[in-house]
């Protein structure tokens, strides 16, 4: 919603059911109940299909034909509702709508700033993007044998978290910077995605190892820079410092280098103690009365 608040209404649009989540367009972040919270809208004729709950009365559903109970809170969480309802009434309807017509505003700056060295999915026909916009990494597979998490990870190094990997296109990066950001903030990342790119572009010809290079061996920490042995075809300078804004007295450290995620999502290891841990000093006392 964070393109459409004060622009648009989903009733609209003809669906029969729209979930709107609270997730940043009202203030709750990611993870914590945040992504699937918020309320569900459906047209009459699947009002009586609706869930109904044993102690609040829903006067709309037929009980023959509910789905039963789903929730112990009928109306949701109350620890995560009063945050988006005190966001609104803060906001304001004018708030409200120039928070989307500024995250719109940041998204198209973003994008025409990195338009060319990366090629933007999915713009409307005048050549706009809504809310967000989607880089397109995957032709560099084939001229650098760069890929997304290459990117992400030396993101890390400029001092960013990557944004959205691989979704909703495998390969991709889907970049977001709603209405919060400054221009000063959306310029240093812009300006981190465009060196980025001049790396890659020394891969791709020839000024830089396609194997042993700042974004395959990304992200470097502070013990990998300044380790003893350091063996590789680029400075320790370039590698921890790409960028004059990243200064050794601001400097985000990563706290670990690159890891294989795929072997680890291949072998687990599990970190609970074991089960005697969990045993009773009186349970051998209790056992024998």
């Amino acid at each position: 919603m964070n393109a459409q608040v004060g622009l648009c209404r989903p009733g609209d649009y003809g669906s029969d059911v729209s979930h709107l989540n609270l997730h940043k367009t009202f203030c709750i972040p990611h993870g914590g109940g945040g992504p699937g919270m918020g309320p569900i809208g459906v047209k009459s004729h699947l009002a009586p299909f609706l869930p109904s709950h044993p102690v609040v009365p829903m006067h709309s559903v037929n009980s023959s034909s509910s789905l039963g109970t789903i929730s112990a809170a009928p109306w949701g969480s109350s620890a995560i509702l009063p945050i988006s309802w005190a966001y609104i009434k803060m906001m304001g309807s004018r708030g409200l709508l120039h928070s989307t017509e500024v995250a719109i505003l940041n998204a198209n700056y973003m994008a025409r700033r990195l338009e060319g060295p990366y090629k933007i999915l999915f713009k409307g026909r005048k050549g706009f993007v809504a809310h967000e916009f989607i880089l397109d990494v995957r032709p560099f597979k084939k001229t650098a044998n760069i890929e997304a998490v290459d990117v992400a990870k030396r993101l890390q190094d400029y001092g960013f978290h990557a944004p959205t990997m691989s979704w909703p296109v495998a390969g991709t990066l889907m970049i977001e910077p709603t209405e919060s950001e400054d221009k000063a903030e959306m310029d240093r990342f812009c300006d981190a995605l465009l060196a980025i790119r001049q790396e890659i572009a020394d891969i791709e010809e020839g000024r830089m190892d396609s194997r042993i290079n700042p974004l395959k061996m990304a992200p470097h920490s502070l013990a990998c820079i300044t380790s003893s042995n350091w063996d590789r075809p680029y400075s320790r300078e370039f590698a921890a410092f790409p960028l004059p804004y990243i200064k050794p007295e601001t400097k985000f450290w990563p706290t670990i280098s690159r890891i294989d995620d795929i072997y680890g999502d291949q072998h687990l290891v599990c970190t609970c103690p074991p089960m005697e841990v969990y045993e009773s000093p009186y349970e051998e006392k209790w056992a024998s009365s």
